[in-house]
């Protein structure tokens, strides 16, 4: 183990989980357990459950590696468990993970201080949905406001859709919302520390309704192209844009900004990722591959933000 590993000392990939997204944390789980080890780092994979609190105090571990996806990992809890134990965290605080991973929140907190994010109407059973297709106009995207991975989603072309839509969703949580579709090219960025690394262009095939979970974890057809293809003067936009939206919300360490491009060229803020995905395929590994980092080293570079 060389001397910079050692500065990390013992290190506990905390992966898996129970949210809707635990096999897609595993995946991500493994691929940086095996980056960390890679470099030498003393590196342990945890597969969460309940009793991880308990498991972090018996093992003497000195840093976490969090890289839960969804619910209990992402969503400030784990956050403040950790803050409580003095153990050091990879990822944003408590208050930032607890509003990025509510949509509703963090749209709230963008529109409040003056940035670019579709408009959208709160949904419940007694909603006049055809008072809100009025309003928003078609289609729709109905998203439950706190999930991850597109799950819960629909997008929505006629009035008659919205209703199930809003059923289908609130299965996943009690707070849903439709929002206005913005129809043009979708890009992540990806924010490493204080630097903003090249944006990805994501283009689903397009027998897809949207860039959803099948398309996302499945599909051998979505495209995703980086350098995406902007022009130097938009990817400046765009990395100005994501790097303060991803400010505005507390965040810091490392995350991703989803953002759409309508046919005008303006750029409109989706959603933040407090805890991207992160195997060999991800778009964070991507994003930093373009940058010349290895994955090994991106875990690395992640570690040293904790």
């Amino acid at each position: 183990m060389t001397s910079n590993a050692q500065q990390f000392g013992k290190v506990a990939v905390l992966m898996g989980g129970w949210a809707a997204e635990r096999e897609v944390s595993l995946n991500s789980g493994k691929a940086v357990l095996e980056g960390l080890l890679e470099k030498g780092i003393d590196a342990h994979g945890v597969d969460v459950d309940r009793n991880v609190l308990d498991v972090l105090k018996t093992e003497n571990f000195d840093l976490v590696f969090n890289i839960l996806h969804g619910r209990g990992g992402e969503d400030g809890e784990l956050q403040g468990a950790l803050e409580i134990l003095q153990i050091p965290y990879t990822g944003c605080g408590v208050m930032a993970s607890a509003i990025s991973m509510d949509k509703m929140m963090t749209k709230r907190l963008w529109i409040g201080s003056g940035l670019p994010t579709p408009a959208y109407e709160i949904l419940h059973a007694d909603t006049d949905f055809e008072e809100v297709v009025e309003k928003l106009g078609l289609p729709v995207m109905v998203k439950p406001a706190q999930e991850g991975s597109s799950i819960g989603m629909s997008k929505v072309t006629e009035a008659s859709q919205l209703r199930p839509a809003y059923e289908e969703a609130a299965k996943y949580d009690d707070v849903v919302f439709a929002e206005q579709w913005v129809a043009g090219k979708e890009f992540t960025v990806a924010i490493l520390g204080d630097e903003v690394l090249p944006s990805i262009r994501l283009e689903a095939d397009k027998d897809a309704d949207f860039y959803d979970y099948d398309a996302k974890y499945i599909s051998h057809k979505t495209q995703y192209y980086c350098p995406s293809g902007l022009s130097d003067t938009d990817e400046a936009t765009l990395s100005t844009l994501s790097k303060t939206a991803f400010k505005v919300l507390g965040g810091r360490g490392w995350g991703r900004v989803d953002v759409m491009q309508d046919s005008a060229g303006t750029f409109w803020l989706i959603e933040v990722n407090t805890v991207p995905g992160m195997t060999d395929t991800s778009l964070v590994p991507m994003a930093a591959k373009q940058q010349g980092m290895s994955f090994a080293d991106l875990t690395v570079e992640i570690l040293k933000t904790a």
